[in-house]
Order: C-alpha cells, then sequence, then structure tokens
C-alpha cells in the first residue's frame, strides 16, 4: 500500500467518524432534579410547588448543539406543595386529572445557543392531555466525569413560564395567579 492510499483511507475513515457521531445520551437522574413552580396567590404570597421522580433522557450534541434534545416524564403524582390537601386536590378532575392524565411530559424540538453555555430549548409541553409550545432558557453547570460514580455526567438550571388557563386550569383565575414560573434544576449521567 502506498502512502498516498494510506492518507486517503485515514481520511475518509477520519470523516466517517465525525459524519456518523451521534449525540450522547444521558439518562435524567431523579434523586437530583427537581421542578420548582410558583404561582401568585391572592397578591398576597408566592406559593411554590415541586415535583419529583422525573425521568428522560437528555441527548447532548457537543460539536453540534442544534442536534441536542430532551424528553422528561414528570408524575404528577410526585407533586408537593407542602399543603397535603392541596397536592390531593390537584389531583383531582377539575385540576390535573392525574387519573387520566397521570404525567406532564415536554418534548424539545429546537435547541440554539450562540456560547454552549446558555441554551434556548424550544419545546412541546403536555399538560392534562393539552399541548402547547414553551421556551427553557437552560444554562449548562457542568459535563464531565462524576466524581462519585465516575459516569460520564450533565448539569443543567433551566426556567420557563406559562399561563396555566392555557392547558385548561383555570382555577380561580385571576386571583390565583395564571402565570406559573418554573425552576428547573438536573443533573443527567451516561448509562454504565
Amino acid at each position: 500500500m502506498n502512502i498516498k492510499a494510506l492518507t486517503l483511507g485515514l481520511a475518509v475513515a477520519t470523516a466517517a467518524t465525525f459524519t456518523f457521531a451521534k449525540p450522547v445520551a444521558y439518562t435524567i437522574d431523579p434523586t437530583h432534579t427537581a421542578t420548582v413552580f410558583s404561582w401568585n396567590h391572592f397578591g398576597f404570597s408566592t406559593p411554590s410547588g415541586n415535583f419529583s421522580d422525573i425521568t428522560g433522557t437528555i441527548n447532548v450534541d457537543n460539536e453540534k448543539p442544534a442536534n441536542s434534545s430532551v424528553e422528561v416524564s414528570i408524575p404528577l403524582s410526585s407533586v408537593n406543595t407542602n399543603v397535603s390537601a392541596l397536592d390531593k386536590e390537584f389531583q383531582e378532575e377539575a385540576w390535573f386529572n392525574a387519573a387520566q392524565y397521570p404525567n406532564i411530559t415536554f418534548k424539545s424540538t429546537k435547541v440554539e445557543t450562540k456560547d454552549k453555555k446558555h441554551f434556548k430549548i424550544s419545546g412541546n409541553l403536555t399538560v392534562k392531555g393539552v399541548t402547547k409550545p414553551v421556551v427553557l432558557d437552560a444554562t449548562l453547570n457542568k459535563q464531565g466525569a462524576h466524581p462519585m460514580t465516575k459516569a460520564q455526567s450533565i448539569g443543567f438550571n433551566a426556567t420557563t413560564s406559562f399561563s396555566r388557563s392555557a392547558f385548561g386550569i383555570a382555577n380561580y383565575v385571576p386571583n390565583v395567579g395564571d402565570k406559573i414560573t418554573v425552576n428547573i434544576t438536573t443533573e443527567a449521567s451516561v448509562k454504565q
């Protein structure tokens, strides 16, 4: 084999490696993921609640962030407002109707970034069987080997807001705020 053929072969192999590189799939760690939501209560206070037991996958393409994606499922049974009566009420048909729609889901449709640290993640949020577009403003906290598990890991914080009435949950609006503000923190790791 001459040097020209060897060089061409290496170039083709290298190009193939980059061409077929896929995003890395990180599995969300429910024990280090929380979705805290808050609302205005008659103008007197801003209560908050939290969802836990969140599952999903964050696919990350460091070279081409636009190829990245997020898919998340949030069980309504995990809601915690620190008011047990309200947690129970949220499960009922007039609110989230958890018996028929047990999960809130988010599936990204577009990922944008200018600096590979701050991202706009557009996607479809489904609540109570209604799907609406929302945008997450996300910040990459860290990416690398986790010091405890040694697994490749990633962590983000994100925020978004939307009108709950758009999802058919308009109880007590406008006295109890229509706008819901959401703060998310998550860690995710590559399965070993």
